[in-house]
Parts: structure tokens; C-alpha cells; sequence
């Protein structure tokens, strides 16, 4: 069993499947926290004041015995005081989830305060009949009572995370590195478009500066656009045996401990926090020695394994958007320029559906592409396309086998 979730490394989640890590009889029966069942665990408790500051915490194997398997929605309804039948449900609860919820505002205040980077990129809904057709393609709505496990699961990780590195202990953290200067000043020059700039003091990039952008372009137009290309100028995350701290979050100390039944990097940690307990703190160096070897082995692993998981996801949505839009040829639509490259402009719609305009397609002119600004700029009329701008569009072609979606312009750009 371990060989098997070593070299898986973490569950796939495609489209309405999932590929577990665990067989599903551990992964959905004996390891999940199924209500009305008592569940062996590795807990971790904390006392956080009402500025968001861990004040103790303890860590501890205990059982958890669930009284009610909720869901987001359910849970948002009783925050928002929609629906009577809800609220009546969950009556004895709804003191807990406001407690909750008043929480998780304290310690969402206090990350961004800190420049905690709040990337909001809705993710693809993609709804499948029985036979796995495409229904609809859509966003995924979160609300904030996903917030609230969110900034809950953020604590845990962070305060395992500290515990065990001024432990030393031989360790798997989630590390986000800074990113990369000449990046940053690349971006820089795209910011500008907008009016924006990201400070670089004395050749360090600091999490609030980027942070202040993103709270500078929230609910307007180009929040998205410049959210995604903030998000591809940072480093990848990933997992290391060596604490390097998480620019995204910005936290010196971060690990992932929450989810052992589908990511390998929890399940070692598990066992090293459980040797620790078991032994009262005290472990001899031998053993320290041939874990710290083996962390470094599976944490390269599993931020491979995690690669390979994360492109068999985006492939499976691309290749169930092109299924999608295959239907959809000659159709129009409003869309917003998502990048602009050397060979032509992407367009995404209000859907998550993203096409490419080849630069033939885009009438009789003559396009150059503008590296610097990302811009196309038409060679006889001066007709720029830049990220941000809102275009009509018309659906060319669609091939679900080669993953692609082609648009061609309908009209000049929709204001």
C-alpha cells in the first residue's frame, strides 16, 4: 500500500472522478471522517486570540467521532440566515458556525495584513451527464464558508510547520520560494498599462507589495487578467526536507499535515509527528538520520508526482472544453484578451473557455507583436489588442483531439 501512494504521490481529481492515492475502501471507508463513526487521528489543537496569534497549541493522536457531515452550502445559508429549513436543520450548531466564521475573519485579516496573496482565479465548473458528455461549462462558485476550512487548514499547517522545524526534526515542508527578480521587472513593465508597480526594495521582492496590487485591482476589469499573469510570474510551490518558507502566502514556516489521505507529503509527516509522540520527543539520531534522507528523496517525488497530477487535470478540462465547443462552431461571444503571444491573441469567455485568434484571422491587417507591453499592434491602422481589452468573438474550430478551441473576430472590440 505504501509503494502504491508513494508512487502515485496524490489523488487525481478529474472531472467528477477521482483517482485515489489510498484504495477507496481506506480512502472514502476507514480514514475518512464518516459522521457517527469514531476515526483514530493525529489532531492538532490551537488557542488563537482576537488578533489571529496562535497563543499554544498541541499537538496529539485522539478520535474524532463526527456529529454531522456538512457541505459549503449548507454551511453559507446558515452564515447568510437564507433558508428556515437549513437553519432549523443545524439549529443547536448555528453559535459554532458563527464562531467559526468570526474567526476565520481574524485570521484572513491578519495574512493580508502580513501579504498573504488573496489570488482569486475562479476554477472551471464542468458538469457531465451520465455518460460523461459535457452539460455546462461554468465558474466555480466558492462562498465564504470555504473560506473558513481554508484559513483553518492555513493555521494548522503553519503551526505544525514551526513546531517541527525548531525540533529539527527530519521534516517535509511546502516551500514558495521569492520570486525572481528579472520576473518581477518584466512584470513590472506589463503593470504599468494599468497604473500598477510592484516595489523592489534593495533587490528583495516583499509578499505585501504584491499583495497591494492585488487588493488595488479587486472587482475591477482586469482583476483576473492581472491575477493570472501575477500568478505565473511567482515561482512553482513545492515540497522540500529543507524550511525555505511560503512567499505566497507569506509564512516562514509552512508544511501540508492536513490531508494524508491524498497527498503522500501529509501521510510521511504523519508518521514522523507519530514517532515523536510515541517516544515523549525523545528520538535517537540514528533514526533522525535516515529520515532526513528519506525526506529529501520523497519530497523530489512527490512535487514531481504533484506536476504529473496537475497536467493530467488541466488536459482532462481542456479536453472536455474542446468536446464542449464543438458543438458551439459559429457561435458568438463577448470575451476578454487573456495573453497575447508572437503567433496570435487568447481569448477567454465568461465560462473559463479559453480560444486562440491567429493573427490571419484577425482581418486584412498586418499584426506586430509588442513583447514588452504584450500588445498587438496593426501595422497600418496602429489597432492595438492588449490583455484586458473585451472583444467579440465568433468559434471557429474545435477539436477535442488536439485540445484546441480557435476564435476569429467578429467586430471591431466591444466596449
Amino acid at each position: 500500500l505504501d509503494k502504491e501512494a508513494y508512487l502515485r504521490g496524490t489523488s487525481i481529481y478529474m472531472l467528477g472522478r477521482v483517482i485515489p492515492m489510498l484504495p477507496k475502501e481506506l480512502s472514502n471507508g476507514i480514514c475518512s471522517l464518516n459522521a457517527g463513526q469514531d476515526r483514530f487521528t493525529l489532531s492538532c489543537s490551537m488557542e488563537i486570540n482576537n488578533k489571529g496569534e496562535v497563543v499554544s497549541a498541541e499537538v496529539y493522536k485522539g478520535i474524532i467521532n463526527v456529529t454531522e457531515r456538512m457541505n459549503y452550502h449548507d454551511v453559507q445559508k446558515i452564515l447568510d440566515k437564507s433558508d428556515e429549513k437549513v437553519l432549523k436543520k443545524y439549529e443547536k450548531y448555528i453559535g459554532n458556525f458563527e464562531l467559526m466564521a468570526e474567526l476565520a475573519e481574524i485570521l484572513k485579516k491578519k495574512r493580508l495584513e502580513q501579504g498573504y496573496l488573496n489570488l482569486d482565479i475562479p476554477e472551471s465548473k464542468i458538469d457531465l451527464d451520465e455518460n460523461g458528455k459535457v452539460i455546462s461549462i461554468g465558474k466555480y462558485e466558492t462562498s465564504f464558508s470555504n473560506e473558513i476550512i481554508e484559513q483553518f487548514m492555513l493555521s494548522a499547517n503553519e503551526t505544525i510547520a514551526e513546531k517541527f522545524y525548531w525540533l529539527e526534526a527530519p521534516f517535509i515542508y511546502r516551500v514558495h520560494e521569492d520570486p525572481d527578480i528579472e520576473k518581477v521587472k518584466e512584470l513590472n513593465k506589463f503593470l504599468y498599462n494599468f497604473g500598477l508597480k510592484i516595489r523592489i526594495v534593495n533587490e528583495k521582492i516583499y509578499p505585501k507589495e504584491v499583495s497591494k496590487i492585488l487588493e488595488e485591482i479587486k472587482g475591477k476589469e482586469e482583476e483576473k487578467v492581472v491575477s493570472n499573469i501575477i500568478l505565473r510570474t511567482l515561482r512553482v510551490a513545492k515540497y522540500e526536507a529543507e524550511n525555505k518558507g511560503h512567499f505566497g502566502i507569506a509564512s516562514k514556516y509552512y508544511c501540508h499535515f492536513t490531508s494524508p489521505i491524498r497527498r503522500y507529503p501529509d501521510l510521511f509527516i504523519h508518521r514522523i509527528i507519530s514517532k515523536y509522540l510515541d517516544n515523549d520527543y525523545l528520538v535517537n539520531d540514528f533514526w533522525i538520520k535516515k529520515y532526513e534522507k528519506r525526506a529529501e528523496k520523497k519530497a523530489e517525488n512527490c512535487s514531481e508526482r504533484e506536476r504529473v497530477a496537475t497536467k493530467v487535470e488541466r488536459e482532462a478540462e481542456d479536453i472536455k472544453k474542446a468536446e464542449f465547443m464543438e458543438s458551439k462552431i459559429g457561435e458568438e461571444y463577448e470575451g476578454i484578451v487573456s495573453s497575447v503571444t508572437n503567433f496570435g491573441i487568447f481569448v477567454e469567455l465568461d465560462n473559463t473557455v479559453e480560444g486562440l485568434i491567429r493573427y490571419e484571422k484577425l482581418g486584412d491587417e498586418y499584426f506586430i507583436y509588442n513583447e514588452e507591453k504584450r500588445q498587438a499592434i496593426g501595422e497600418h491602422t496602429g489597432k492595438v489588442y492588449q490583455i484586458g481589452d473585451k472583444v467579440k468573438i465568433r468559434v471557429a474550430n474545435a477539436s477535442k483531439l488536439m485540445r484546441q478551441i480557435d476564435f476569429e473576430i467578429c467586430e471591431e472590440k466591444a466596449e
